[in-house]
């Protein structure tokens, strides 16, 4: 049997409780660039990654979002890549948002968004 190639992630979807709270943490904080959206029967919002998207979903979440594990690198989480991870500590003490530092000495850190989903950003 012939397995498909495939070749890139295109997306990653998050769920969100509120698109305008969620676009102030990956628009207005992490700086990233809203992508056109399709009309869809429910709130959210595309953004742009480079190539790729993170696409907010304005759905109920089935999931419980008050008991994560503290560091985010035990959670299912999204990983990018920033220039400056001074810089990115930098904001996030600026908004009083809490974060760890990856526990395997690289260079990164995980915080998480205002649902709870977990970022991790590493320097590269």
């Amino acid at each position: 049997m012939n397995k498909p190639e495939i070749s890139c992630m295109h997306h990653v979807s998050l769920l969100v409780a509120d698109t305008g709270k969620a676009l102030e943490f990956y628009s207005d904080l992490l700086g990233l660039q809203e992508a056109e959206r399709p009309q869809l029967s429910f709130p959210g919002a595309w953004l742009q990654l480079g190539d790729q998207q993170i696409h907010l979903l304005e759905l109920e979440n089935p999931d419980p979002v008050d008991d994560r594990p503290e560091h985010g690198g035990r959670d299912r989480h999204l990983a990018v890549t920033v220039k400056d991870l001074e810089a990115v500590t930098a904001v996030m003490e600026e908004a009083g948002i809490n974060y760890t530092l990856s526990r395997s000495g690289r260079a990164a850190l995980f915080c998480r968004d205002p649902d709870g989903n977990a970022l991790e950003m590493i320097e590269a």
